[in-house]
């Protein structure tokens, strides 16, 4: 969950081959609400210190720092915008007994800032907001 990012800029999940594909509201522009992005994530074999292998197409990094991130303005296929940033989202606190929780059909959430110390969009590696990580009920 994008929380609180500047209108007038589009955001976008940034999968493995850079192609923008889930264009936040099919391409529309923010109005400045919380965006919300979906991504499904895989769970492969476990690390050596029994942390889950997170795996999908918007999963970037060495398998002990997973991120994914969010392309913004141009990196999220907007030619025109004078922003040109990606949000690094991290996925290193997702524990084996969040992944448990999601595999029982729960959600996996987590909300970060939309907006950086410059006062434009996020960018760079962003800390989540507490509680971090968490499981919500599926919708």
């Amino acid at each position: 969950m994008l929380v609180g990012p500047p209108p007038d800029v589009w955001f976008s999940l940034q999968p493995e081959n850079g192609v923008f594909e889930r264009r936040l509201r099919s391409g529309a522009r923010n109005d400045g609400a919380d965006l919300a992005f979906e991504l499904e994530l895989r769970v492969g074999a476990p690390l050596a210190n029994g942390a889950p292998r997170l795996l999908g197409p918007h999963v970037k990094g060495p398998p002990d720092k997973r991120f994914v991130y969010i392309g913004v303005g141009k990196h999220a296929g907007d030619a025109g915008s004078c922003w040109d940033r990606r949000i690094k989202v991290p996925l290193g606190a997702i524990t084996r007994e969040l992944v448990a929780a999601a595999r029982a059909g729960r959600v996996l959430e987590a909300r970060i800032h939309g907006v950086a110390r410059d006062g434009g969009p996020a960018c760079a590696t962003v800390p989540l907001l507490a509680p971090g990580w968490s499981w919500r009920a599926a919708r």
